[in-house]
This record gives structure tokens, sequence and C-alpha cells, in this order.
């Protein structure tokens, strides 16, 4: 750029065409003479142009005094510093935030078709993405807060819950992300049409009559409907929410479609809304566990749903999940609070209970890689007679 003069390391000698704006002149080399003339920033181009104009080919700038920006300064490189380790608790905090967000973008938007208004896709498409964002930083953080259910909102929970756990399944199916994407709005969409059932029936705390179980599978003709005023849904969002009742053998509803018809979203979205309303507690039934789930989805196969597909969400799954509840060889009851690169049998547990001594236990974090205990059974939370829920 130029050459510094004697020791006084901060002024350099520029020539004039290599100037930029921000450089701070001190001095002009007039036919080899140095005259100070009105030392100050370089503002504008034309001043630039006006010192070619009078035959300065160079100028001495001052590099100190001069901007950050206008290329004479190194500029200050701060070190990369190593990402800090987002801990459980952070990630359940954070999934926490997404799960209550997530409630309340469906309880206003299953207000608002109440009311007949249009379904907005836009919102759901960003809730969407947060969800794939949690699910790919950590899955276990969301699945342990998915797990604690309640009676009361379980139709906000479903739809949230058949979202996560089609983001997740088709993660490990290795979908590419926008149809990941797609598969979390219809999860969230899938029951829209209970909207317009009638409450006393949705909320029935006993088996349906024939005649209220007509009513009931309206909401799917009624989804229906509302899906085609809802502009800019994708097909499979749209796949997801108007098959997730249909079956293999075509004694499906609301359009008895058969085989090949089912596409492989809306195969999906039928495995993970039955394995979800299974291990949901609702207000005629107790939640059931994750491995007893699994055996009546494969006592579903082949004629309801696709066989191949279930082995893969058992897969995918696992038959101890993150966030279910599991009896230990000695008594104790656990949560299932890491899975990450370990086999089925041997999760990291945290301990909180015995069973065999009916009394809180002290907390304790055990891997059962290398403990000599193991995993006597899966249990569901109904089966305790304390609640799990203070210690996710």
């Amino acid at each position: 750029m130029g050459e510094r003069v004697g020791n006084k390391t901060d002024v350099i000698k520029v020539p004039v065409p290599r100037l930029s704006l921000g450089m701070f002149v001190t001095a002009v080399d007039s036919q080899g003479k140095v005259n100070i003339a009105n030392p100050g920033q370089i503002k504008s181009r034309e001043a630039i142009s006006k010192l070619t104009k009078n035959g300065i080919k160079f100028v001495w700038v001052d590099v100190e005094r001069s901007s950050e920006d206008c290329g004479l300064k190194k500029k200050s490189v701060t070190p990369p510093t190593k990402p800090k380790k987002v801990t459980r608790e952070q990630s359940q905090e954070k999934a926490k935030r997404l799960m209550q967000e997530a409630k309340g973008l469906v309880k206003k938007v299953l207000s608002e078709t109440f009311e007949g208004k249009a379904v907005q896709v836009e919102p759901f498409e960003d809730l969407a993405e947060n969800m794939i964002e949690s699910v790919m930083l950590d899955a276990d953080a969301f699945k342990c807060i998915s797990a604690l259910r309640s009676k009361d909102a379980y139709l906000l929970e479903h739809s949230i819950n058949v979202a996560f756990l089609l983001v997740t399944f088709g993660k490990y199916l290795k979908l590419e992300r926008e149809v990941l994407k797609q598969l979390a709005v219809g999860g969230i969409l899938h029951d829209i049409g209970k909207v317009r059932v009638d409450n006393k029936i949705l909320h029935k705390p006993g088996r349906l009559t024939p005649e209220e179980f007509e009513h009931m599978k309206l909401h799917q003709v009624y989804a229906k409907e509302i899906l085609s005023e809802t502009e800019g849904l994708s097909q499979i969002s749209q796949d997801v929410c108007l098959m997730h009742h249909e079956k293999i053998d075509g004694n499906g509803y609301p359009n008895g479609l058969k085989g090949d018809e089912l596409t492989l979203h809306g195969r999906m979205s039928c495995i993970v809304d039955i394995f979800d309303a299974l291990t949901a507690t609702r207000c005629y039934k107790e939640a059931m566990s994750p491995a007893a789930a699994f055996k009546i989805l494969l006592s579903l196969t082949p004629f309801h749903l696709d066989e191949k597909l279930v082995y893969e969400f058992i897969r995918c799954i696992g038959v101890y999940p993150v966030g279910s509840l599991v009896q230990l060889s000695d008594g104790r009851i656990g949560i299932v609070w890491d899975a990450k690169d370990r086999d089925a049998l041997h999760p990291i547990l945290k301990c909180f209970y015995s069973i065999k001594h009916k009394r809180y236990t002290e907390v304790a974090m055990i891997d059962l890689s290398k403990s000599e205990l193991h995993i006597e059974r899966g249990i569901s939370p109904s089966t305790l007679e304390v609640d799990p829920s203070p210690f996710y």
C-alpha cells in the first residue's frame, strides 16, 4: 500500500490512486516536497479527484487516525470460543417453551376454525421449523417433555406429539428436511375436524355407541372441508391429515383407500396417531407403556397398518423410549433419560422410587451398560402410586 516514514510507524506514504474513503491524510507530496495542507479524513471521491487534478501523486496517511474500514487497519480477530455444551435441563427448558408455544398456537387456530375462519399455514410452518430444530439438537429433551401428559389437554398435546413423532420417524427414515416440515404441519393439523364434533361425544368418558362413532368419524369429512379452504397446504400435509384413519385393507375412513392408495406419509400418520393415542392418558382410559402399545401396533398388521413400516417405527422409537418409565430388577422405578448411541436394553436411567419399599429413593443416574441391574419391564405412569412428573 505504501512506505513507512522513519520510526514513525503510524504514518505511511500512499499513492493517490490507492487512497480510499476514511484514510487520514496529514501531508501531500507536491513535486517531491512535503506540504502540510488541510490535514483530515477523506470523506468523498471528489477529494481524491481534486488531488489528482492538482498533480499530487503521493500523500502521507496517519494509520491510527484513519477509520476502521478504510483497509489500512488489521481488524482485531477474536479467537473463536468453544460453543458451550447445552445441558439437558437447558434443552428441556427450550423444549418446554416450544411445547407451550405450540399449544397456544393450536388452541388459537382451533378456536378460529370453530368460528369459521380459514387456517393460515405460515405460523405452523414456523412452528414446524422450530420443532425440527429441537429434534435435530436434542430429541431426548422433547421426548421427556412430551411424556408429561395431562387429561384435559389431550387434543392439543396429541396434535403436537403426533407432529413431533412424525418428524422423529421421518428423520429416522432419512426423509428430506422440507418433507419433515410438511409432515409436522400435517401432524399439528391432523385432528382439525374435531372442532366441529359434538363435545359430549368428543369427551365422552366411555365407549362410543355405533351412532356416536359414526358422528365421530365425521371429523375427517369436516377436516376435508376445512383443508379445502386452506391455502398453501402441501400434499404431504394433506395426506397426513386425511389418511390417518385409513386402513391398508380398505376398511378405513373417510375414503376407504386401499393398499398403494395410501402414500408413505399417510401410512406413517396411521401408525403415529395410534401409538400416541395408546400412550396418552384420556378421560376414559389410562396411558399404556410404549412396549404394550407396540404389541397392539403389531397386532394391527398387515390388514390395518403397514407391517414393514411398523417395525421401522419400533426401531426408531426404541422399546424403552426416552421419557418412558421402567422397572429395574431391584424394584426401583426410573425414567429412561438417555438412549443416544446405545442399544435398547442399556439406556441411562434416572431412578427416584422403589416399588419394593413403596417410597421415594435418593435420585440416582444409573448407566445400565455399567451395571448388574437390568430392566424388568416398561410401566405406565397410571400403575404407579406416585406422580413421576417432578423428576422429569
